[in-house]
């Protein structure tokens, strides 16, 4: 049996999850492995067969989509011509985790394409919504890389198409110590908002991870480090607390490790909000934004030693062979 997985590459979370879908699904079939857009640092180890520009979205710096850039960067002849290169019909099965070149292929030819993705979970029965209505955000996510077939993650299993967040091996085998720092992933400020605000907490020994420096520097109680797969497991695993965007993968492993966790969503990025809801609902505090103005609400957090009790099991090969059963099995192919 042939496998294309498709996967989104703005970001590091669809490439981290792939990390450890990619094995369990070689495990069972042939995959060739096709990646779109290019804002990530994660790197895998399999080969990669195809590489396309896609549809990326560009960080700011000013807690936000860079809609300008993201804007200029978008070719449309680029992006019908890679649809309609996308050899998707040469595949007994296209998983996609939310790369809409071969959705949209998938789609146009009739080829059978599962969403895995935790955007695939967003509007599935029981999962929290945000209150505000952003008629974009709700189309993007949507129609960007939609399938017939959904399954997903999310922190809870809020229905049966629905699994616990896959955390990756490297982040389960780390040893989890507590020092006297804190890890920020915080991509769409820039550099000098974030010194500009945490610095104020003068005590607390801050750790930023950067996409948008190359060397590390120090600022007063700030240290700026570019982003480096590693070194910033290792941050997240011996700091007491994590300071992020409310985006999936970052969270999760911050909750797996058991870590004090804060989230900032990103403007205009409703699947950002969507997390929001849900990390409020667990008992993660969520600020509306990185200003001076919520200094007491980062004090406070950083007094507090709330922490999210949740167990996430590794069960990857579990859920691949889940899927496979449901759409492969029943429709008489066979695993290799």
């Amino acid at each position: 049996m042939k496998i294309l997985y498709a996967i989104q590459g703005t970001g590091n979370g669809h490439l981290s999850r792939a990390k450890e879908v990619i094995p369990a699904l070689l495990n069972r079939a042939q995959v060739d492995i096709l990646i779109s857009g290019n804002q990530a640092e994660v790197k895998l180890e399999q080969k990669i067969t195809f590489v396309y520009k896609g549809l990326s979205f560009y960080f700011g710096k000013r807690g936000g989509i860079d809609f300008v850039r993201t804007l200029q960067e978008i070719n449309l002849l680029r992006v019908v011509t890679e649809v309609l290169k996308a050899p998707v019909e040469e595949y007994d099965l296209v998983i996609n985790d939310f790369e809409p070149i071969t959705a949209w292929a998938c789609k146009l030819r009739g080829v059978k394409c599962i969403s895995l993705s935790h955007q695939a979970t967003l509007y599935s029965n029981n999962v929290p919504k945000p209150s505000c209505l952003d008629v974009i955000g709700k189309f993007i996510i949507k129609n960007y890389a939609n399938s017939n077939f959904k399954y997903g993650f999310h922190f809870k299993k809020y229905n049966k198409n629905v699994y616990s967040p896959i955390i990756r091996n490297t982040i389960r085998e780390i040893k989890r110590t507590e020092k006297d720092h804190y890890t920020v992933y915080l991509p769409a400020y820039s550099d000098e908002k974030i010194i500009d605000v945490l610095s104020k907490i003068k005590d607390v020994k801050w750790k930023v991870f950067s996409k948008k420096t190359t060397k590390y520097y120090q600022k007063k109680n700030v240290y700026v480090k570019p982003i480096n797969s590693k070194k910033f497991e290792k941050s997240m695993a011996s700091c007491q607390g994590v300071l992020c965007g409310a985006g999936f993968e970052t969270p999760s492993e911050a909750i797996y490790l058991k870590k004090k966790l804060m989230v900032i969503p990103m403007k205009n990025q409703y699947e950002q909000h969507f997390n929001a809801v849900a990390l409020e609902e667990l008992g993660v505090p969520v600020l509306k934004s990185l200003k001076k103005k919520h200094l007491s609400k980062i004090e406070n957090w950083i007094q507090s030693n709330n922490r999210v009790e949740l167990d996430f099991p590794n069960e990857t090969q579990e859920i691949i062979d889940h899927i496979l059963y449901d759409y492969i099995v029943e429709d008489e192919f066979l695993f290799i």
